[in-house]
């Protein structure tokens, strides 16, 4: 074994729990070289793992669309003579690019669309946590237990530096003598998104204590939660790459957040206490976050949960008291205990 290549095109989150494979590899063939193929997202949060020799970002919206663009892509990486080619993706475009490699072993889930081109067949099983759904593709290692291995991420001193710019600036009061919690307010799905008025009101609870510091974070796209900004909170939305955006949550006491990549990405660091807010969805599909000190706050007695695995844009049942009955309250009494 020594050229492996890794396929994993989903989002954020995805590509952050599969870093626990990449250790288990090396604990398990030692010098191998793993090629990583993603996203550009993908690449921007494995960017500097020590574990992973290359990525090469497949650019599925530009460069790589259409079909000409994943043949184009499939050449290269066949002139890389891959050993063994693992594909974490369920999607028939990276079961093609598998195929491209005519790696002589190649891995997949069973329930993938292009299953048939596997020369092993990985079960998924829902009743695993995504981590060691990922983790199985390997066999076990006998001197480490799958639950043993860790989220990593690897933020660089360039990156440190600039949040320390950051939580500096614009008269902010100096940081280090407070206890930062941070608010993820963001999600891709609607259904996912705890509402704003929820946010602001823990916010405005937060506020009147000045030992604490209130960053919140979100992309570009976050910028349009109608968040209400108070004396001692921090913006960073749209200020930040996924490993400065790391940084900010390795300093932070608490991190509140939605079903969303900054519970995975939390996950890394095992000093930051996560308190995931699950509506639509439920732990049970998997991605809850793999760090032990984490509580998910959900409303289990709700018969209509899970009604998406992904969340939706609206509500099916007209009601959202998977979300609405989640009160401010309740998280406010949270983070003032852990405090």
């Amino acid at each position: 074994m020594k050229r492996l290549l890794i396929i994993h095109t989903a989002f954020i989150g995805d590509i952050v729990l599969s870093t626990p494979l990449l250790k288990k590899i090396k604990d398990l063939y030692g010098d191998v070289e793993i090629t990583y193929l993603t996203t550009p997202i993908g690449a921007e949060v494995l960017k500097n793992n020590p574990n992973i020799s290359e990525i090469i970002v497949y650019d599925k919206k530009a460069l790589h669309s259409g079909i000409k663009g994943v043949i184009q892509l499939g050449k290269r990486l066949r002139y890389k003579n891959f050993n063994l080619v693992i594909n974490l993706h369920r999607y028939l475009r990276s079961g093609i690019l598998t195929f491209l490699t005519r790696a002589p072993l190649s891995i997949g889930y069973d329930i993938g669309l292009a299953k048939f081109i596997y020369t092993k067949k990985i079960k998924y099983d829902k009743q695993l946590h995504e981590v060691e759904r990922i983790l199985s593709f390997l066999p076990e290692n006998p001197e480490k237990r799958d639950v043993e291995y860790n989220i990593e991420l690897f933020p660089s001193k360039q990156d440190e530096n600039r949040v320390k710019e950051l939580l500096t600036t614009e008269d902010l009061q100096e940081t280090r003598e407070k206890k930062i919690v941070v608010l993820a307010p963001g999600s891709k799905w609607f259904t996912k998104k705890w509402p704003v008025e929820y946010w602001n009101e823990l916010s405005k609870k937060l506020s009147y204590n000045k030992n604490i510091q209130q960053i919140i974070v979100g992309g570009e796209e976050e910028k349009n939660i109608a968040m209400e900004i108070s004396e001692n909170c921090l913006d960073l939305r749209g200020k930040t790459t996924l490993l400065e955006l790391a940084v900010v949550i390795k300093k932070a006491k608490i991190i509140v957040s939605n079903d969303s990549s900054p519970i995975h990405i939390a996950s890394a660091f095992k000093d930051t206490f996560i308190i995931a807010i699950f509506g639509p969805t439920v732990k049970k599909i998997g991605f809850f976050p793999w760090s032990k000190n984490s509580i998910v706050l959900e409303q289990i007695n709700l018969k209509c949960r899970p009604c998406e695995i992904h969340g939706g844009n609206k509500c099916p049942k007209k009601h959202f008291k998977c979300m609405l009955e989640t009160k401010p309250e309740k998280v406010f009494e949270m983070i003032s205990t852990k405090l």
